[in-house]
């Protein structure tokens, strides 16, 4: 029988563990430590991205590397032909200026969505209470409707007939927009698609922003008003360094979405007239779907995917070089 020695302990203080408790712990406290925790309540996520996003990108590396037409996929036949699919896609004149025009209209559609967007969110900063709530209505009914829904009423509004833009024009005198065509060209074509996309796009972009501006201190825009500064001084001084994280952030994001835009394009002119409007996105549906070149298809998604991994990686070097992940 061991004999054990009662410690008087003074009121309010916490008693002691008992000493096989502080070994157990040393010892590792069973078979989960607490290094391992972390990764073990990571693994059912990771698990699901494995099977959600890295079988389907495995498959689509193997088709780049077949001969996939509508034969083979009919008779379930496997022909490999190596690099063959991307030589056939890089020596494609077609490719190069189907990727220019996207990577242009990507660049162009980010820049506006960004410059509108925060005109807003400044704009909601310095409202009175109730004409902000009125705006920030009409940018959530703008973002609740459905793509093809908006895509519709964009349609009936450049109508070379029955449009209600041509007709407006009209009447304040610009005669010469009577029966005007909105889609007669590839340029006219995607400013109509990048004003659609602007409408569907602006509102997120907008209340994330105007969220970073109502985070910064009513105290700082005072001090620089006492300091003497002007409003672009002080949207400089304050505002800037508070957004500036939120603004990278949202820059890559639009990036992403509107560098896959599929939906509008092919909604408003299936990539017309004459493949004058098509990116990327649509050129892999005509290959792919349309054309039953799976195989081709598939490599120029992965060309697409390398893309959007350089941009993604840059992204991630600009956290990693940040402290606590804040972009300055």
């Amino acid at each position: 029988m061991t004999a054990t020695k009662d410690t008087p302990v003074p009121a309010g203080a916490t008693p002691p563990a008992p000493a096989h408790v502080g070994a157990a712990r040393r010892r590792g406290g069973g078979w989960i430590s607490e290094r391992l925790m972390p990764y073990l309540l990571l693994l059912p996520a990771l698990a699901a991205v494995l099977v959600l996003l890295g079988w389907p990108t495995v498959q689509m590396l193997g088709i780049s590397l077949r001969r996939l037409d509508l034969r083979e996929l009919v008779t379930g036949k496997m022909v490999w032909i190596g690099f063959k699919n991307y030589t056939d896609v890089l020596c494609d004149p077609e490719f190069w200026a189907v990727a220019l025009r996207t990577v242009l209209f990507t660049g162009a559609l980010v820049a506006a969505t960004l410059l509108v967007a925060l005109l807003i969110a400044v704009l909601m900063r310095h409202l009175h209470p109730v004409l902000r709530i009125f705006v920030q209505i009409s940018l959530v009914l703008a973002w609740a409707v459905p793509v093809i829904a908006t895509t519709t009423v964009f349609q009936w509004i450049f109508d070379q007939q029955y449009g209600i833009l041509n007709k407006t024009l009209d009447r304040l005198g610009f005669h010469s927009f009577i029966g005007y065509s909105w889609f007669s060209t590839g340029t006219s074509t995607l400013v109509v698609i990048g004003l659609l996309v602007l409408w569907q796009a602006v509102p997120f972009v907008a209340f994330t922003l105007y969220a970073g501006l109502i985070g910064v201190p009513r105290e700082q825009y005072e001090a620089a008003g006492i300091d003497g500064a002007g409003p672009w001084q002080t949207f400089r001084a304050v505002s800037w360094p508070a957004i500036r994280p939120i603004l990278t952030m949202v820059t890559f994001l639009s990036m992403l979405w509107d560098f896959n835009m599929f939906a509008q394009v092919w909604a408003i002119r299936q990539g017309g007239p004459g493949g004058a409007s098509t990116t990327l996105a649509i050129l892999q549906y005509l290959k792919g779907i349309a054309g039953s070149h799976f195989g081709s298809a598939a490599a120029i998604a992965t060309i697409m995917l390398v893309l959007l991994l350089l941009v993604t990686g840059r992204y991630v070097q600009l956290l990693v070089r940040t402290k606590d992940g804040e972009i300055a």
